[in-house]
């Protein structure tokens, strides 16, 4: 550190809340609660007790609890790397983990030691250890890191297609993602923060951190409720959440859902979210902001800024504009839809290209894997893997995944259009569609919806409404009622398994 240059790291965030926000609300975890200098305090002796060597693996397998919070300050702030363990994987998944990462202890909750198995690494159990274990330390200042671009974090991706990759975050990257987050949501001291998103997710998207820079209110939330979400909507004076799109669909479809009594920020990331659910939500005093990003950008880079020049604009207009992705956040370096040879598409809102995107906020790199890593980085941008159009106004629109692109007659069919034709049906919840072997066309759409609490679906007046947005030889030519979708550990809907269900079937 000099006089005019200190090494950018979010413990800074804490450091400073603990001094101006010391007297603040910072944490709600059930029945107990701590304010910013009691959650500083806390924090503080769990570094001490770790006690870590530099660079010394620290892995966790927790739900929202918070330990899990105070970890994401304590590892890095006792010179350490964090490893946040997603918590729906298998033993095979964690034993993977564990010794890729070279962790030499485990953080977990009892809920999930069958899950993890046997290990010989040493295990903290928070329910029996973690108080004992601050009480018997005396706090120490943390340690910030000479070198801001020192790795703060490894976050492995859910592995649906070959083993999990671990993604190398740093403390400069963390820093800088954070006030992307405080200025894109509108964090403010008087807000508070309900954790619905997983902790271990692309680290809660940094809202670790960045509701801690703003000195809002961490309310924790172990596991997904939405009658215990819609309860501290009503009575916590919850104004941001963020979810998965499963999430989101699950908290708008509760009975419990009522118009929240103040405005709420919602932000959602993985799937666009349907022009319908948009339009649900905002009847519920919700503001849906659509984020876009991935694990190895942590977590959402893009976000569909709103102009208020589309304000007095119809409602199905609105929402088809809130959909969008939209632009970088203010801390992320320009985004690009790019062909094959890496030029721009036009910005037309119709030529299909790849997202590319490179700063601050992308990973760096996979750990112990410079093969994918290379590979991702070709071109000297990261590649998502992610088809999109450019609108004119310079946003950009996702289409769909490269490899979930159907093609049908020489025609390319982006199912996330589809998907949001059946999602606009009032019977129907969610949909996701494939594409199935044809021996005419090659290829054809299939769908797989669920349908709302109560509602009956009729398939031949389901398919009548999606002709009614659909050029014909996008609709689909099968559908198939269903309870449930399959999913990753982090709620993504795993198309692999349904395309080979698609294949064969018929309507049902």
């Amino acid at each position: 550190m000099t006089v005019s240059d200190a090494p950018l790291t979010p413990l800074s965030f804490l450091e400073r809340s603990a001094h101006v926000w010391a007297d603040r609300p910072a944490v709600v975890d059930g029945a107990r609660r701590w304010t910013y200098a009691e959650h500083a305090d806390r924090v503080r002796r769990l570094a001490a007790a770790l006690d870590l060597r530099p660079g010394e693996r620290v892995a966790t397998l927790l739900p929202n609890v918070a330990p899990m919070l105070e970890l994401h300050y304590a590892v890095p702030g006792a010179g350490g790397v964090l490893v946040p363990m997603n918590t729906r994987l298998t033993a095979a998944d964690y034993a993977y983990i564990l010794e890729h990462s070279g962790a030499s202890r485990v953080f977990a909750t009892r809920a999930l030691q069958d899950a993890l198995g046997d290990t010989a690494l040493p295990v903290t159990w928070v329910e029996d250890d973690h108080e004992a274990l601050l009480a018997a330390a005396d706090p120490r200042p943390l340690q910030r890191p000479e070198d801001e671009r020192a790795l703060l974090s490894i976050n492995y991706t859910s592995g649906t297609t070959g083993r999990p990759k671990g993604v190398m975050t740093s403390h400069r990257g963390a820093y800088l993602h954070s006030l992307g987050v405080i200025a894109e949501a509108g964090l403010a001291t008087g807000s508070a923060y309900l954790w619905t998103l997983p902790m271990f997710h692309c680290n809660g998207w940094a809202y670790t951190w960045a509701v801690t820079a703003a000195g809002s209110r961490h309310v924790c939330l172990p596991q997904v409720d939405p009658v215990e979400i819609w309860r501290a909507l009503r009575e916590d004076g919850v104004t941001h959440l963020c979810a998965a799109p499963t999430v989101v669909t699950m908290i708008l479809g509760s009975e419990a859902a009522a118009p929240c009594p103040r405005p709420v920020k919602l932000f959602v990331g993985g799937a666009p979210p349907t022009p319908a659910l948009l339009a649900r939500a905002e009847r519920l005093n919700i503001a849906v902001t659509h984020l876009y990003g991935l694990t190895e950008t942590y977590g959402p880079l893009a976000v569909c800024a709103w102009n208020p020049a589309w304000d007095d604009r119809p409602e199905e207009e609105r929402m088809a504009l809130r959909a969008r992705q939209g632009v970088g956040t203010v801390v992320t370096e320009r985004i690009r839809v790019v062909d094959e040879r890496m030029q721009d598409v036009p910005a037309d809102g119709e030529t299909l290209g790849e997202v590319v995107m490179r700063g601050n906020n992308v990973m760096l790199g996979y750990y112990r894997d410079p093969a994918a890593s290379e590979a991702a980085f070709r071109g000297g941008w990261f590649h998502s893997g992610d088809l999109a159009v450019m609108h004119p106004d310079g946003y950009f629109e996702l289409k769909d995944r490269l490899k979930d692109i159907v093609i049908s007659g020489g025609e390319n069919i982006a199912t996330v259009e589809v998907e949001a034709a059946l999602a606009a049906h009032e019977g129907v919840s969610e949909a996701a569609v494939v594409g199935a072997p044809d021996p005419t066309w090659g290829e054809v759409p299939v769908a797989f919806v669920i349908p709302r609490r109560g509602a009956h679906l009729d398939l031949d007046e389901l398919r009548a409404f999606a002709r009614s947005r659909l050029a014909r030889f996008k609709v689909p030519k099968r559908i198939e009622v269903v309870d449930d979708l399959p999913r990753t550990a982090t709620g993504k809907i795993q198309k692999f398994v349904l395309r080979e269900r698609a294949a064969g079937q018929t309507d049902r």
